[in-house]
């Protein structure tokens, strides 16, 4: 990388939760938003795109589709890129891979090229920006993690209602072509968001402020693995895979659906359209006051539990939802759903972080986005073949329902009887968990440090008893002398 500096986490150093971390903050948020946002966003361009190229709306949902499989799949990739090159390189690459994306689809002649242009391109840019901007986050905050990860978490739905709109706009004004190419530019702004990751750097040691050299004899530090697949080794992480993944079958096909279940029952497009612009709003707030309490004395040790919690409410709400029969019901679901869907966004990689700690946090990410991936394209589509078979949304609805339950009872349960730790050990009594790689490093260099002072005591006595060696050798040879002197006379 030619001298840059790769911003690999060094152990022992301590997150400053805040100064320069807003603005990692602010970065985050900004990211976060074009991520989840924008796949969604897109699909206001898809009745154009069926008029250009005469296709159908499955081929155009594929659009949206691919895009998310890259943000997901890719998750390992990142990961090794992270890894190699540090954060803030590989989310400026990503920025440009994006925007190129876009601007490469408004000269678009077939849907292949806009499936290989927006879904794989701008989708790998967003990858490339997501999932490095949550590390940066990680290394940032600790103390006030969950507060950054909710505030970071409420730039979906702050995004998806402003891009939706001016997607919208851009389409009237400039068509499909021009909205694209304006989008591509817009997404340049993932440059400047990657330019705000500013690696964390160890403290100088005082020899080094001294303007000594450093000990030659000073052990080299261990390289890195590009992905570390000892995470599987962590039965919490391993708990919390499977549960992410049962989870996803489930959580995002009710803001697919619940407009259509809307029209289905009889209302009009905008009254329908209305439901998810409701969704959006609640979820907004959700997702910040729901790391707030998160952040709290006492619900931090718990916040598997209190994630568990955000997935049974949103379970049960899509339950108790199957069963609306008219639009105010509909209105309460949207509500109870948007305060669930934004505990959920607010507290997944919350958790994730403090399972696997910040070392194993970059390959631990992109692990769980690969199994999320596959969720994600299973999902949507087997809902909808449901769809077809009933002719009926309460049964969807209900499937998913069944599907968010049952990951929380997997992470509650499993945390509860295989993670469970025995009243005696001291860990069991912290309220703020440490994570064991953080101790472990903690520990490395404080041991270091009593070394190293031990060595210089070491040194000094030797350096006493040296001279005291030196000084009586001189008094026996001044006696010698001077009794030679005595007999010469």
């Amino acid at each position: 990388m030619g001298g840059a500096v790769v911003d690999d986490g060094p152990t022992g150093v301590k997150a400053p939760d805040g100064g320069w971390g807003w603005a990692v903050l602010a970065g985050c948020f900004v990211i976060t938003g074009f991520s989840y946002a924008f796949p969604k966003a897109v699909s206001v361009f898809f009745k154009e795109l069926i008029r250009e190229f005469n296709v159908g709306y499955s081929d155009t949902a594929w659009i949206s589709s691919i895009l998310l499989a890259m943000l997901y799949g890719t998750g390992p990739l990142c990961s090794v890129m992270v890894n190699k090159f540090g954060c803030r390189p590989v989310m400026m690459i990503g920025g440009l891979f994006a925007s190129l994306g876009m601007i490469l689809a408004s000269f678009s002649t077939s849907i292949i090229h806009i499936y290989i242009c927006v879904g794989v391109i701008t989708g790998l840019g967003l990858a490339l920006n997501f999932q490095p901007s949550l590390i940066m986050l990680n290394r940032y905050f600790s103390e006030k993690r969950p507060l950054a990860n909710g505030l970071a978490a409420a730039g979906s739905p702050v995004a998806l209602c402003c891009l939706s709109p001016l997607g919208q706009i851009l389409q009237y004004h400039y068509g499909w072509r021009g909205g694209f190419l304006i989008l591509g530019g817009i997404l340049l702004n993932c440059c400047a968001c990657g330019a705000l990751m500013r690696p964390l750097l160890p403290p100088k040691k005082p020899q080094e402020l001294e303007g000594g050299l450093p000990d030659a004899e000073e052990t080299p530090r261990p390289k890195r693995k590009l992905l570390d697949f000892s995470v599987f080794k962590d039965r919490g992480f391993v708990i919390y895979t499977v549960a992410a993944s049962v989870m996803v079958l489930g959580l995002f096909v009710p803001p697919v659906f619940v407009v259509n279940y809307a029209k289905g029952l009889g209302y009009e497009d905008t009254k329908s359209a209305l439901l998810l612009t409701i969704l959006g709003f609640v979820d907004m707030f959700a997702r910040p006051a729901s790391g707030l309490i998160a952040g709290t004395k006492w619900m931090r040790p718990r916040s598997v539990y209190l994630f568990s919690f955000a997935m049974i409410f949103n379970g049960c709400t899509d339950l108790i939802g199957s069963q609306a029969n008219d639009y105010g019901g509909l209105v309460v679901f949207c509500i109870f759903f948007g305060m669930s869907y934004g505990m959920v966004g607010a507290l997944q990689f919350e958790v994730l972080m403090a399972i696997v700690g910040t070392e194993k946090f970059s390959s631990a990410i992109g692990l769980v986005l690969l199994m999320e991936a596959i969720a994600v394209l299973v999902g949507p589509p087997g809902a909808g073949r449901l769809l077809d078979a009933t002719h009926q949304y309460k049964y969807v609805f209900l499937l998913a329902g069944c599907e968010v339950t049952l990951s929380a009872f997997i992470l509650a349960l499993g945390n509860f009887f295989c993670l469970r730790k025995k009243q005696g050990e001291p860990e069991a009594k912290m309220e703020m968990a440490v994570t064991a790689a953080e101790k472990e490093g903690l520990n490395r260099r404080v041991e270091d440090e009593e070394d190293e002072q031990g060595d210089r005591e070491l040194k000094g006595k030797e350096n006493g008893r040296a001279s005291a060696l030196y000084a009586k050798e001189g008094d026996v040879a001044k006696g010698d002398g001077e009794e030679n002197m005595e007999v010469s006379l």
